[in-house]
């Protein structure tokens, strides 16, 4: 059973999505697996200095930044690091990305693994794994 939602940072919550929302879709779908007790991660390849938007703080469980903890996507530690992090095993996560080498590295850690390609899709299939509705 999936129990937590990590995502990836430029490319997927930063995507506009399709429809002119009032957020990006990804993080309005963010909003609603919390609401439904799912836990959630921030994981970043972004170096040290970065950190997310204020105005996301309260939305994540467990933040990950390649550049503190000296990981990379697509290296599989890093995806394990998250686990640990969320306290849970990597089989209970669904990881998005945008770059299918980070989904593979995911993968290869033991989570499920979403290429995001488009809002729409992505939000589809994690409809589908998380037998939730994320969209309003």
């Amino acid at each position: 059973m999936l129990k937590a939602l990590v995502l990836d940072y430029g490319g997927v919550l930063t995507d506009p999505g399709e429809d002119n929302p009032s957020e990006p879709p990804l993080l309005t779908a963010l909003r609603k697996a919390r609401q439904h007790g799912l836990k959630t991660a921030l994981l970043s390849n972004a170096d040290g200095w970065w950190q997310p938007p204020a105005s996301w703080q309260g939305l994540f469980d467990a933040t990950v930044i390649s550049g503190e903890v000296g990981l990379a996507k697509p290296d599989p530690d890093i995806y394990l690091l998250t686990a640990t992090e969320l306290g849970l095993e990597p089989r209970e996560c669904v990881f998005v990305d945008d770059l299918p080498v980070n989904v593979r590295g995911a993968a290869q850690a033991g989570m499920v693994g979403v290429h995001h390609r488009s809002t729409r899709s992505t939000l589809e299939e994690l409809e589908i794994l998380l037998a939730i509705a994320l969209r309003d």
